[in-house]
């Protein structure tokens, strides 16, 4: 059967469309508030590399700073998703952006997938607002980390708040310190939490974890300060492990 799907998002940004289109039509751009590494060949291609996943997506409207379209095209199933942004300036020196997500999802066991979807989308559009409103004009050094299995995410929510220092799973709005040894403290609020995310915004990063799709725990974190990532990489696998393994022998 299939699901044809669109989201639409109508973000008000305190950046210009220039620093807009800088975040959303270049690869460093991209980097600072999607996921995985990102490539932008010219005015053609946009590429990802998200663990196994690498779709090249050709680029099929751009008119700098107003207008980008993009995405990966149908297979033999019929399965495609392309992304749409529409740049508008403001008087005031703000910015709105328009985001339109499109696609389809073949077979008859959809559902899941479009829950993820929905919940990493809403993931995704709000720390690209955050970061137009907090880093616009900076470039962060992405990192993907796949931690440990979960069988019981409840139990896994909960365990990670409680590593954060919060009395048990994390909620917008909640403030966060903790230690991870071979990066250093962390602090900052937790901008999103739902069903299957929480995003973290420090002075100089975004932390987010989310539910693999049938898969580990996944941390995908942007950091706009000096970092070693391969340090850093290690040093959040082990704290992830370690505050999940807490949950499931506790």
């Amino acid at each position: 059967m299939g699901k044809d799907f669109i989201f639409e998002e109508t973000l008000e940004v305190s950046a210009s469309p220039e620093q807009v289109w800088e975040a959303i039509a270049t690869g460093p751009g991209i980097d600072s508030w999607f996921m995985g590494k990102n490539s932008v060949e010219g005015s053609t291609t946009v590429r990802q590399a998200f663990g196994e996943y690498e779709p090249e997506m050709p680029v099929t409207a751009w008119d700098p700073p107003n207008r980008l379209r993009y995405g990966v095209p149908a297979g033999p199933d019929g399965r495609f998703v392309a992304f749409e942004f529409l740049v508008q300036g403001r008087d005031t020196g703000s910015t709105v952006l328009r985001v339109v997500n499109s696609g389809f999802l073949p077979g008859d066991d959809w559902a899941e997938e479009f829950e993820a979807m929905t919940l990493g989308g809403q993931l995704f559009w709000t720390t690209l607002t955050t970061y137009l409103n907090h880093f616009a004009g900076r470039f962060a050094t992405p990192m993907t980390i796949f931690g440990p299995a979960v069988d019981d995410w409840p139990t896994a929510w909960d365990s990670l708040g409680k590593a954060m220092n919060l009395t048990g799973r994390p909620a917008s709005g909640d403030r966060v310190k903790f230690d991870v040894d071979g990066v250093g403290s962390v602090e900052g609020e937790v901008y999103l939490a739902n069903k299957a995310v929480v995003g973290i915004r420090t002075e100089d990063a975004f932390y987010r974890f989310m539910e693999g799709f049938h898969g580990p725990l996944i941390a995908s974190h942007s950091c706009f300060g000096e970092v070693d990532a391969d340090a850093a990489h290690q040093a959040w696998l082990t704290w992830m492990t370690t505050a999940v393994s807490k949950g499931q022998t506790s």
